[in-house]
């Protein structure tokens, strides 16, 4: 096996797993330790570069970083990263005056957005400092997609909404509202030099069972219930009330409705618990509030009394489960009705373009999903971009956030004239983490604490408003505990070969035994089993270094278990060891505009 190509901007990216595993690629340990200074300002800007919503997502976000976090191979919990992204947009300090701003001219190029949602608000964020003309076109009377729509206020309040979307319109971004788009072929014809769609997934899977018709009036699609509520169309509900589904939307209709007067409410699954779809968190949050989750039940037929829903019919399944955690084989063992006055199905969305015309350019696959490259995120006519759930169905906001930053870039070379797939690569800087002799410039001691827990509103007092959020954010005790457990990831342990007199001495003081030296190997394989753990998670890479002066032989470290401590670079003798910063660039629309220069 030939010496790690470092040099690979993705090597060492990898390795922070957080980072690598969020789409929109937050460099979450340098955010940390910013807030671990007091900088919260800094650190909510860091986050804004790439996330864009710190305030929102440290509250909503689906946390794809948090599974990912090496923390939790430790003590098997991981650090509370969106907890802590929540911290920095709370305690920081005014930063208006350090956000891109709208140019005293613009380019002449116009853009037109397609609703207000997480991915156009992105895509109008990254467009608008370099000077396009952006519009949004939203249907409903306030902006921010499904943010607005379909996450409760008790989750995410209006006023962070407000203020995060207001960053962006504050660019001299133009919004329209109460402005559905009717036709694409008009949209068109207006002459607009691109066009992006970010729709979101607006239609709702029905369940069309016996008794469906009969109990329609008590029967609500979830996400048009949630938006209904959201805009003060809908402010009461049955008192005992069923939620089909499992998933996230589930878990906010389900807490939403004993805000609304139900007093018992039921989420029913149709399998076990560990295949549903909504977060752990989200699961135990609606159980702290007494909902009752009822598995192995799949619906039936609803039942309706003198015209009115009354109640519904559930098939109860037995599954088996192999030991991988598969269903193998699944049988009805009986049959349940579980009385109700309303039913609320949260079973899923999917894409509806009804304003698109057959004959607009744009093609369709056999799910009326459009053809979009997964890439660039142009569909099959030139200059129009779709992103978000609209592009490759329901996902969730950091998806949406990535979505509109990939399509601003092609947007961008699309209006320049240039070549949409020849992008900026991403690059990294290794900077070093060095003071003096020992000392570093972050915390290196590992820190045996557990997770934090966040306190909520007490239950008595949650339900008396709808908008009462109910989780208060870390005290300035949790903070300070929650930041020292990340491993700063990000500074990454360098090796250089020639300086090594193979002493032993790093093997001999590391704490997780992560590092070997070994004769080299052809076989991958038969340098891992030399490791103390050799199973590591797909796609986490083996440190090799170039064959040592003395023997010829390598080392090697697991960059599975290693802690990032840097007492191997403490005690090498010769500085052999080294712990560098891995600035990881991630490109955006206006680093294409930088590239255009550099190669002018």
């Amino acid at each position: 096996m030939t010496k790690t190509d470092t040099s690979n901007p993705d090597y060492f990216h990898k390795v922070v797993d957080c980072q690598w595993a969020c789409p929109a690629h937050t460099p979450v340990p340098a955010y940390i330790r910013l807030i671990a200074q007091g900088r919260y300002g800094d650190a909510y800007l860091l986050n804004r570069d790439s996330n864009v919503f710190p305030g929102i997502l440290g509250r909503v976000c689906d946390r794809p970083c948090e599974p990912a976090c090496r923390r939790s191979r430790i003590d098997e919990e991981p650090v509370a990263i969106c907890r802590l992204k929540r911290v920095a947009a709370d305690h920081r300090e005014d930063i208006t005056d350090r956000l891109p701003k709208k140019p005293a001219k613009t380019n002449g190029k116009r853009v037109a957005l397609i609703g207000a949602g997480p991915a156009s608000l992105t895509v109008a964020n990254d467009l608008a400092p370099l000077g396009y003309e952006c519009t949004i076109f939203e249907k409903l009377s306030a902006p921010g997609g499904l943010m607005r729509s379909n996450i409760p206020a008790f989750r995410l309040p209006e006023s962070v909404l407000a203020e995060e979307i207001g960053y962006i319109l504050d660019m001299g971004v133009e919004l329209k509202l109460d402005s559905p788009v009717s036709s694409m072929k008009a949209l068109l014809d207006d002459g607009w030099d691109a066009v992006f769609v970010g729709t979101g997934a607006p239609k709702g899977k029905d369940l069309n069972i016996p008794g469906r018709e009969e109990g329609a009036a008590n029967i609500h699609i979830g996400i048009d219930w949630l938006e209904s509520v959201a805009f003060d169309h809908t402010d009461k509900i049955g008192e005992s009330v069923l939620i089909i589904g499992v998933g996230n939307t589930a878990m906010d209709c389900c807490r939403t409705s004993l805000r609304l007067g139900a007093k018992n409410v039921k989420v029913m699954a149709r399998k076990p618990r560990n295949f549903f779809k909504a977060s752990e968190w989200e699961l135990e949050d609606a159980e702290e509030e007494n909902v009752d989750i009822v598995v192995n039940h799949s619906p039936k037929a609803f039942v309706t009394k003198d015209g009115k829903l009354a109640g519904m019919v559930f098939e109860i399944f037995e599954y088996d489960v192999d030991a991988a955690g598969e269903i193998t084989g699944q049988r009805v063992i009986g049959e349940e009705t579980i009385p109700c006055t309303d039913v609320i199905l949260a079973i899923g969305q999917e894409n509806a373009f009804p304003w698109i015309e057959a004959d607009a350019g744009i093609e369709f696959d056999k799910w009326h999903v459009p053809k979009v490259d997964e890439a660039t995120f142009q569909s099959t006519r030139d200059g129009v971009f779709f992103g978000g759930d609209s592009a490759f169905g329901p996902k969730n906001i950091i998806w949406a956030v990535e979505h509109g930053h990939q399509a601003a870039i092609s947007i961008h070379r699309y209006c320049q004239g240039l070549d949409l797939t020849n992008r900026a690569p991403r690059e990294i800087e290794l900077q070093s983490a060095k003071m003096g002799m020992f000392e570093w410039r972050y915390a290196n001691a590992f820190d045996a604490s557990e997770r934090r827990e966040m306190e909520h509103v007490a239950l008595v007092d949650r339900f008396k408003r709808l908008n009462i959020e109910v989780e208060l954010g870390f005290n300035a005790e949790q903070i300070a505990v929650e930041v020292q457990r990340c491993l700063n990831c990000d500074v990454q342990t360098v090796f250089d070969a020639p300086l090594c007199e193979e002493c032993d001495a790093c093997i001999d003081i590391c704490p997780v035994e992560c590092l070997s030296i070994t004769p080299g190997a052809e076989d991958e394989a038969v340098l891992r089993a030399s490791l103390t753990q050799p199973e590591a998670p797909d796609g986490q890479s083996l440190y090799v270094s170039a064959p040592l002066p003395l023997t010829g032989r390598v080392m090697i470290k697991d960059e599975n278990v290693c802690l990032h401590c840097g007492l191997c670079a403490e005690r090498c003798p010769t500085s052999a060891w080294d712990m560098k910063e891995g600035v990881i660039h991630i490109p955006h629309a206006d680093d294409q505009e930088v590239r255009q220069e550099a190669l002018a």
